[in-house]
C-alpha cells in the first residue's frame, strides 16, 4: 500500500462524496464539507449569475470553500472539526479566531458571508436544518434526543450534545454529507461582520477568510456599506458615517436605515421575517441578503420563525448565529445575535472554522 494512501479519507469520500479530511500544518485532521462556487441565482437570491461574495477572496474567485462539518473543539490551541465531541465554549471572539488561524494559511473563523451563503442555500433547497434547540432535541421532533456531551442543567435537562449525533434533519442538506448543528446546540461566533453604534461593518467579500486581513477592533479592514450603491466605504469610527447602512428600532422591529432615530444600548429583538429597510438601493439590499441579514422571500413563515437581535448603542458588537440548546422555535440558520462584545465568553457560545485555499497574490 502506498505511503500516501489515506484509508480514512477514502472511507469518508465513499460515504460522503462532498466531505474531505483536511490536515493542518501539524498533520491533525478536520472533517470538512466542500461547497463549490455558487451564484446569487443558485442560492435563490434573484436571477444574477454573479458569484456570491463567499467565493471571492482578495478580489479573486475561488472554486470552493470548506466548512467544518461539526462545531469545533480546541486541542493544543487549535480548532478541529471532529464527530462525537463536546464543542468548545466559553471562548471569546478573538480567541476563537486565533484558534482557527493558528492552523495555517487559509484557515479562519467561519465568516458571516459564508454563513449567509449556507443559510440561503438551505432556504433555496428547502432543507432549513433542525437541531438541538430544545434541551437535546428540536422543538419539532419528539422521538429523538442527541447524545449529551456535558452535565445536565439544574433541572436535569440536556444542554450541549456531541457534535454530529443528531438525525439527518440536523444536517444542512439533510444528507450524511451535510454540515451539522447550524441550528442550536451552541451559538457560533462569526468573522467578518460587526456593528459600531449600529452601523453595520464588514470585510470586503470574503476577505475575512484571509488572516492577514485584520479583524481587531481598530483594523482598517472594516468597511461600512453605502446604502445607495452598496459600495464599501471607510467608516468614520463613530457609527455616523454619512449615507451608510445602520440598524434602527422602528415599530417594534429592526429596520436598516441611513440615520438612527432610536438607540437601544441593551439590545432589541424581533423576528427575522419582520426586519426591513428604508431608503436602501438594490445593491445594498442584495449584499444584506447575501449575508443572510435581510429576507429575500416575503412569504409569511418563510424563515421558520427565526429571530434577530441587535444592539445599536455600543461602540462595537460582534455576531453569533444559529442559537443554543435553549433557543426554542426561534433558533435556526437565520437566527442572529448581534449583541456580543468581542470579549464575551459563555457556556453556550462556540465557533466553527473554515478553510479556503487562498488565491495567489
Amino acid at each position: 500500500m502506498p505511503a500516501n494512501f489515506d484509508l480514512m479519507g477514502l472511507a469518508l469520500k465513499c460515504a460522503c462524496p462532498t466531505n474531505e479530511i483536511i490536515y493542518d500544518d501539524k498533520g491533525i485532521p478536520s472533517v470538512m464539507v466542500r461547497l463549490p462556487k455558487k451564484t446569487y441565482a443558485e442560492l435563490g437570491l434573484g436571477t444574477s449569475t454573479a458569484v456570491h461574495p463567499a467565493w471571492i477572496v482578495n478580489g479573486v474567485e475561488v472554486d470552493e470553500i470548506y466548512i467544518s462539518k461539526f462545531q469545533n473543539i480546541v486541542h493544543g490551541g487549535r480548532a478541529y472539526s471532529l464527530p462525537g465531541q463536546d464543542p468548545k465554549v466559553s471562548i471569546n471572539f478573538d480567541q476563537a479566531r486565533e484558534a482557527c488561524e493558528a492552523k495555517g494559511a487559509g484557515w479562519h473563523l467561519m465568516t458571516a458571508m459564508e454563513w449567509g451563503a449556507i443559510a440561503n442555500m438551505c432556504k433555496a433547497a428547502g432543507t432549513m436544518p433542525y437541531g438541538n434547540n430544545d434541551y437535546g432535541k428540536d422543538t419539532r421532533e419528539t422521538g429523538y434526543y442527541a447524545s449529551p456531551s456535558c452535565e445536565r442543567d439544574a433541572n436535569g435537562k440536556i444542554q450541549r450534545v456531541a457534535t454530529g449525533t443528531g438525525p439527518l434533519t440536523w444536517s444542512h442538506d439533510r444528507t450524511p454529507g451535510g454540515i451539522w448543528d447550524l441550528n442550536g446546540n451552541v451559538w457560533e461566533w462569526q468573522g467578518g461582520m460587526r456593528t459600531v453604534y449600529g452601523e453595520l461593518q464588514i470585510l470586503a467579500n470574503n476577505n475575512g477568510a484571509d488572516s492577514s486581513k485584520g479583524q481587531g477592533a481598530s483594523s482598517a479592514q472594516w468597511m461600512a456599506i453605502n446604502a445607495s450603491s452598496g459600495a464599501l466605504v471607510t467608516p468614520n469610527g463613530s457609527g455616523t458615517t454619512s449615507g451608510t447602512v445602520k440598524m434602527d428600532w422602528v415599530s417594534n422591529h429592526c429596520r436598516y436605515v441611513t440615520t438612527i432615530a432610536t438607540k437601544e444600548a441593551t439590545g432589541r429583538g424581533c423576528s427575522f421575517e419582520s426586519v426591513d429597510q428604508s431608503g436602501l438601493g438594490a445593491n445594498a439590499i442584495l449584499l444584506l441578503q447575501a449575508l443572510g441579514m435581510l429576507k429575500y422571500d416575503s412569504t409569511a413563515g418563510a424563515y421558520d420563525g427565526d429571530y434577530f437581535y441587535f444592539n445599536n448603542g455600543e461602540a462595537e458588537r460582534c455576531f453569533g448565529r444559529g442559537g443554543s440548546w435553549a433557543g426554542g422555535a426561534v433558533a435556526g440558520v437565520f437566527y442572529s445575535h448581534g449583541t456580543y462584545p468581542r470579549s464575551y465568553a459563555y457556556g453556550s457560545l462556540g465557533f466553527r472554522s473554515a478553510y479556503i485555499k487562498l488565491p495567489s497574490a
